[in-house]
């Protein structure tokens, strides 16, 4: 069944020669892993930068109860980096974040508030300009909420 959702990247890993599996935060489903096919060829419609950690996507997805693997139909970037990519200060506090997430992160169920807690704080650290070298102690201790230890 082809549903629409909102998703963020939080990992991938390769498969074979030019595909690869990707596990995304869905808005609607909680954590979901897809396969995406021939995403590392020279000829491919979606390119591996959308799959880049806390890549914010618009989805269109094949989507079953009881699988764990889906594919994705369509997919185009929700909202574009401004400035995250290219400070290696914040890039380097986004790659620990979506560490923290890949492990902590276990629910295969929606939960709408967590997705627009991560979205906003992703693009808070996006806009931010100044005052943001303590944003991931911050952003653990709002997480620890969500995750039921606060």
């Amino acid at each position: 069944m082809l549903r629409k959702t909102k998703g963020i990247v939080i990992n991938y890993i390769r498969y074979r020669e030019t595909s690869i599996i990707v596990k995304i935060f869905t808005e609607e489903f909680g954590i979901q892993t897809f396969i995406e096919n021939g995403v590392r060829s020279a000829k491919s419609k979606n390119k591996i930068a959308l799959f880049q950690p806390l890549t914010l996507l618009d989805l269109v997805v094949y989507h079953k109860e009881g699988k764990d693997l889906h594919r994705i139909s369509e997919l185009k970037c929700l909202i574009p980096f401004q400035t995250l990519p290219f400070n290696i200060y914040k890039s380097s506090i986004a790659l620990f974040i979506t560490e923290i997430l890949g492990k902590c992160m276990k629910e295969e169920t929606g939960n709408i508030s967590l997705f627009r807690f991560l979205l906003n704080s992703i693009l808070w650290l996006d806009a931010a300009e100044d005052d943001f070298e303590n944003f991931h102690l911050q952003f653990l201790i709002k997480l620890a909420s969500f995750l039921g230890f606060s």
